[in-house]
């Protein structure tokens, strides 16, 4: 298998407005980033996956770009992005950009012209029709709005204020590419491309059987054809690492995004996890991580991740955030650092941060679950019904500030934040976590030295010993004679794990745990509540 720094790499994601505020207006900042370069660093993380700061009304938290050539007032200016990327590399660090290209903002000039008259030479930048279908959009009952000026509807695969362009325009693709290699041309390392999977549409946008299951947006024929072209044009001209968001994919589908010999892109998120197990399901996650891995392995390269600022913290979701959060939040980072592939670590969860519940839907920012509050409301469902199904899977449950100390606002900002801080900083924050030895972020610096310094962690084979257990996870990594052996309880009891005959001749030596003393007898595994090992075997 061919080795390279990104492989390698574990991925700290900033998404910036909820990190640390420096000027007191309540949102984070590029600036306030800067700042705790040190503390990122410090974690042993090789990059930093930085949420669009692009020129943006903000309708939906910077993903609808207005302008890729300008930085966004809230995040900041172009001299302190710049400063911001020289300071990331000083550190030793790199720094990829999340980029939007399926859409932009509709208040981009290039949409103003586009929807000014019938005949505008940007009319074909996006997608009109005269007649809506069924679709449904991400965000909304309806992928089309009207647009009364000109009388046809136009295409959003997301919200209302968001336009798809129309990759199937030369001139879109190629100035798409232009402003990729702007950002290139900067030093920056690399791109997390959003919706990368919904560039192509269907030829002739044929109303669905379903609309509620919008598969139709995704993985069309022509996606892998735009991806090839943006390859040769832009990506195979800079030492860098992409990552791609694709929704709705298979390992076999997966393969065509990833794979080696395709000049696509180097690794995806694939959300069979996070989109599609609401709750933790321990035999559908082996299932899951089974098919991925020999769908992909020695052929093109996973991600590993549980939350991000999509999907609520892991620790609520998946784990145990009262009772056990701590062992828990330790468990989980175990897993997602020994499983093969990339790890990601969003902002706070290598602190155990956790998930929220607002009282009032006032309370809360993200803009799909508001629009589907307001959906279900109209049908005369209870408000508070409906706020109660809708809150486990709010994005806010993972956008709420930084937890830095337990002063006002977690010391997130000196001003009003704009989302509401989880009420629980005063007793999770950094200052607290930084004065435990034993604490989760001590753990994850731990886990990440262990990556770095044995390639078993990064390049092991996979082999699961523990396929039907519903509680303990157990599975081998294995590289030129070395072999690791990781043991998870994942439930909220003891349970009692005895090794394969395979595994019991060999001897153990404890690697890391996330109890200090250790239960065991011959090839009897005691395993306390969430209890994570990590063994050498020899």
């Amino acid at each position: 298998m061919k080795r390279t720094w990104w492989k390698e790499a574990v991925v700290y994601q900033v998404y910036w407005r909820s990190f640390f505020d420096s000027n007191g207006d309540g949102y984070g900042d590029l600036e306030g980033l800067i700042q705790k370069l040190d503390y990122i660093r410090d974690l042993g993380v090789d990059v930093i996956w930085l949420n669009p700061c692009y020129e943006s009304p903000d309708k939906d938290n910077g993903y609808d770009i207005s302008d890729y050539y300008r930085i966004m007032d809230k995040a900041g200016d172009m001299e302190t992005f710049d400063r911001l990327l020289n300071e990331v590399h000083k550190r030793g660090m790199k720094l990829i950009m999340d980029l939007v290209v399926n859409h932009t903002s509709d208040q981009h000039p290039w949409f103003i012209e586009s929807r000014s008259s019938k005949d505008n030479p940007k009319r074909d930048w996006y997608i009109w029709r005269d007649k809506p279908n069924n679709w449904r959009s991400y965000f909304t009952p309806s992928a089309w709005e009207y647009d009364e000026k000109t009388g046809q509807y136009y295409f959003h695969s997301f919200a209302v204020e968001q336009p798809d362009l129309n990759w199937e325009n030369e001139e879109v693709r190629e100035e798409i590419y232009k402003m990729m290699r702007f950002w290139l041309d900067k030093g920056i390392d690399g791109f997390r491309l959003d919706a990368i999977a919904l560039l192509a549409k269907p030829e002739g946008f044929p109303d669905a059987e379903n609309p509620y299951d919008i598969r139709y947006l995704t993985n069309n024929p022509g996606v892998h054809d735009y991806l090839q072209e943006m390859h040769e044009k832009v990506l195979k001209h800079y030492d860098i690492f992409t990552v791609g968001e694709v929704a709705f994919v298979s390992p076999e589908e997966g393969l065509k995004y990833v794979g080696e010999d395709r000049n696509e892109l180097h690794t995806l998120f694939h959300f069979e996890v996070c989109d599609e197990m609401p709750t933790w399901d321990p035999i559908r996650f082996k299932q899951i991580q089974k098919r991925w891995y020999e769908g992909l392995w020695g052929k093109g390269w996973n991600s590993q991740f549980l939350n991000n600022h999509d999907h609520t913290r892991q620790v609520t979701r998946y784990g145990n955030d009262k009772q056990f959060r701590v062992e828990s939040a330790k468990l989980l980072a175990t897993l997602v650092h020994t499983l093969p592939g990339t790890p990601y670590i969003y902002q706070g969860e290598e602190i155990g941060m956790t998930g929220v519940k607002f009282d009032t839907i006032e309370d809360y920012n993200d803009i799909a679950m508001k629009n589907k509050y307001a959906e279900e409301v109209a049908k005369g469902r209870d408000p508070k019904e409906v706020l109660e199904s809708l809150q486990l899977l709010s994005r806010d449950n993972s956008r709420t500030p930084m937890q830095w100390d337990d002063s006002e606002h977690a010391g997130f900002t000196t001003g009003t934040p704009w989302l509401k801080v989880n009420p629980n900083y005063k007793e999770i924050n950094v200052k607290q976590a930084l004065a435990d030895p034993n604490s989760v972020y001590y753990y994850y610096k731990k886990l990440i030295q262990l990556r770095k310094q044995h390639a078993v962690m990064v390049y092991g084979t996979f082999r699961d010993f523990s396929e039907h257990d519903p509680y303990i996870y157990a599975y081998t990594r294995e590289l030129d004679g070395v072999r690791w052996l990781i043991v998870l309880n994942h439930c909220d009891n003891d349970n009692v794990y005895e090794l394969p005959e395979e595994l019991a001749s060999a001897h153990r030596h404890l690697l890391l745990g996330n109890y200090t003393d250790v239960k065991e007898e011959g090839t009897t595994l005691y395993m306390r509540p969430h209890e994570a090992r990590i063994y050498a075997l020899q």
